[in-house]
């Protein structure tokens, strides 16, 4: 296995300097060196992705969550903006407060999934591609936080009556069963909330991996990953 010289210290969150000298990918990926640096770009990933869902215009504004939005509700606001574009932007805000709410259901549970990386989970981040970190986090913790958030975007989407709103808007148009399947003639409440919250959540996964990518040169660089 290729072997990666580390000639500059590391320094942790802790303030603790650490040097190491010529060792294997093995030993870094097993040693508590290696496990520490990558929690430690999660963590500062988790953190942006953070402040920026409890700020509603930062969130409105970035173009990562953006491109997290589920294909079903693209569609839909493409139709609505031939016919209310007023009421997309509306329905974005009601999103964006929504957001806010979640923050603190989320956080923990990434948090923890980060804490519970292992040697083998590591292995896999230095031998793969910039954004492997992210992709893992996501494979342990996608389901999980689309079913916890999703009772509150509902609860918070039912409280600022968009669902009804958007099936006014689209009422007599015919176009919903062609964007959401079958034959059907309104968005329910449970399925807006769903897409919503795959948005949040997918979003928040772009702005961790778009973080780990920006920083894996500096904080990634003396394991190898340049």
């Amino acid at each position: 296995m290729k072997k990666y010289i580390i000639a500059a210290a590391l320094i942790l969150g802790t303030g603790i300097v650490i040097t190491t000298s010529v060792q294997s990918c093995t030993t870094l990926a097993t040693s508590d060196v290696g496990l520490a640096v990558i929690k430690r770009v999660l963590l500062g990933g988790i953190n942006k992705g953070a402040n920026i869902y409890g700020n509603k215009d930062a969130f409105m504004q970035n173009d990562l969550i953006d491109k997290a939005l589920p294909k079903e509700l693209r569609d839909i606001n493409a139709t609505l903006e031939k016919i209310a574009p007023s009421l997309v932007q509306k329905e974005k805000q009601y999103i964006a407060e929504a957001a806010a709410y979640t923050v603190n259901i989320s956080k923990p549970i990434l948090e923890s999934a980060v804490n519970s990386l292992n040697a083998q989970d590591v292995t896999r981040i230095l031998q793969g591609e910039k954004g492997t970190a992210t992709l893992i986090l996501k494979e342990k913790t996608q389901t999980q936080l689309i079913q916890a958030i999703a009772p509150r975007v509902e609860q918070e989407l039912n409280k600022y009556g968009i669902v009804k709103t958007i099936n006014t808007a689209l009422s007599g148009s015919n176009l919903l069963g062609s964007l959401l399947g079958g034959n059907k003639t309104s968005v329910n409440s449970g399925g807006l909330s769903t897409l919503a919250s795959e948005q949040l959540v997918n979003g928040m996964f772009n702005i961790i991996q778009d973080y780990e990518i920006e920083n894996s040169k500096s904080l990634l660089g003396p394991l190898g990953k340049q």
